[in-house]
């Protein structure tokens, strides 16, 4: 017996119990830290032209807004034709005031299908990158 005049001896520490909390205390620690980390990647939230569209014409660019800041020096968006040729300019930026902005600017394009390629670096370097494609119907006047 000790101080208190409990018999600790016998005591026994049920395992169940212990692997229930356990169980517990993880679960809890996910549900507040995975929410946290979805907001860092940057993932677009809608693009011009836009995903599987058909345009009748060349469009001048192609633009992607993201739902974070994305890192200048290491977002990219690049376009191909059927071929795999990149027909963009290759001047891949990024704009906005807030820096949420993807775009590349395109030269007058011929009808076809086109695959757009993205890669975002949000600023807490988190990355994301995905394609979409979208038809031109006919050739666009010339600029």
């Amino acid at each position: 017996m000790d101080a208190v005049g409990s018999d600790r001896a016998n005591f026994k520490v049920n395992p169940l119990i212990v692997f229930r909390s356990v169980v517990l205390l993880a679960s809890l620690v996910a549900i507040v830290a995975l929410p946290a980390s979805s907001e860092e990647h940057a993932f677009p939230v809608h693009s011009e032209p836009r995903v599987g569209w058909t345009v009748a014409s060349s469009p001048p660019k192609v633009t992607i807004w993201f739902d974070g800041e994305l890192e200048p020096a290491f977002s990219t968006i690049t376009v191909y034709n059927l071929a795999k040729q990149q027909v963009d300019k290759g001047n891949s930026r990024v704009t906005g005031s807030d820096g949420t902005v993807l775009e590349v600017d395109l030269p007058n394009l011929a009808a076809g299908r086109y695959r757009v390629f993205w890669k975002a670096l949000s600023k807490d370097t988190h990355i994301t990158e995905g394609d979409f494609t979208f038809t031109i119907t006919g050739r666009s006047s010339e600029r």
